[in-house]
């Protein structure tokens, strides 16, 4: 399971929202080896105007720019399978939206297994319930 919360400073679009939320998806399967049915993916489009890199406004830059946060339980990942997802998400990005802000992040953020779930139930419940 991991959750993705998406950020990018671009003029709305649907199609641009599913392209993200089908890379994301695929990333967190491929690289990080989560189940593709419970990767849930909240992308979220911010004004240009209202978004600084560098103490500039995005809309001043010939570029867009994007934040990607996603929680995954800590511990279920390596470094280098961090690393990959990252430089496959800034890449990907690329891709969908055309020139980025290098001032663009992904973050991995790790989250104990007790602290968070879906389903009513803790990772940490999962992890020892097939041993009860």
């Amino acid at each position: 399971m991991p959750y993705l919360n998406v950020r990018i400073a671009a003029p709305q679009s649907t199609e641009t929202a599913q392209k993200v939320a089908q890379l994301l998806t695929n990333l967190a399967t491929d690289t990080l080896g989560k189940a593709h049915d419970v990767v849930a993916v909240d992308v979220q489009f911010a004004d240009q105007p209202h978004w600084f890199v560098g103490g500039q406004a995005i809309a001043n830059q010939d570029a867009v720019t994007f934040y990607i946060e996603i929680k995954v339980t800590t511990g279920t990942n390596t470094r280098d399978e961090k690393a990959q997802f990252i430089e496959k998400a800034f890449t990907g990005m690329q891709a969908i939206l055309g020139p980025v802000a290098p001032a663009s992040y992904v973050v991995v953020k790790n989250v104990d297994a007790d602290d968070w779930g879906f389903s009513g139930k803790t990772q940490a419940y999962r992890y020892i319930a097939p041993q009860i």
